[in-house]
């Protein structure tokens, strides 16, 4: 892959980025705090926790995409060939909006049970351009060969290029299925 392609990529991925923040905010950013905390059911999620488990997760990146941008030495086990391709694409596939696997967040990015303030929708919009200004800021490496160690496991690997694919793809997931809560509240006796 070549410096001009995968900085095409990074830019459509960061319009990506752009484009679900824009949906979070029109389609949710006026919502009262009842309805950004409804459930469709005990076990299921609301809106707001879909974008806190967002917030979680995506917070865990960004300390290594700064990294990244400051010229990142992977470690040894980054630096084996292969597996980063393997685990990137497996990921990359269960995070899939259209995958159909539920996967049980890990714990530390489990969303609060409790009410969450109407302001997660800000808060989602600001860590989002944090993230896109730190996603240009590690282009001007080769990310698509730069590895890291996924947030979520200590025993996967990928590259840049991948955890950019993986986080865009598991923001459209999570949108997608805080649209759905959002459906449901308007067919319910909230609406």
């Amino acid at each position: 892959m070549t410096a001009a392609t995968t900085s095409g990529e990074v830019a459509g991925l960061i319009a990506e980025l752009r484009e679900v923040t824009g949906r979070a905010e029109k389609t949710f950013g006026r919502l009262s705090a009842v309805q950004l905390n409804w459930k469709p059911a005990p076990a299921e999620w609301s809106i707001a926790q879909c974008l806190e488990h967002l917030i979680l997760i995506n917070a865990d990146y960004l300390p290594i995409l700064e990294r990244v941008a400051r010229g990142w030495r992977p470690s040894l086990k980054e630096r084996l060939p292969l597996l980063p391709r393997l685990f990137g694409n497996m990921v990359l596939a269960l995070v899939q909006p259209d995958s159909g696997r539920k996967i049980q967040a890990v714990a530390r990015f489990q969303p609060s049970q409790s009410a969450i303030a109407t302001d997660i929708v800000a808060r989602f919009a600001a860590q989002q351009e944090t993230l896109a200004w730190h996603m240009r800021a590690a282009a001007r490496r080769d990310i698509a060969r730069t590895i890291i160690t996924s947030p979520v496991s200590r025993v996967i690997t990928y590259s840049v290029l991948d955890a950019y694919r993986i986080i865009v793809a598991h923001e459209r997931q999570h949108m997608a299925q805080a649209e759905r809560v959002l459906a449901g509240l308007r067919n319910s006796a909230w609406a």
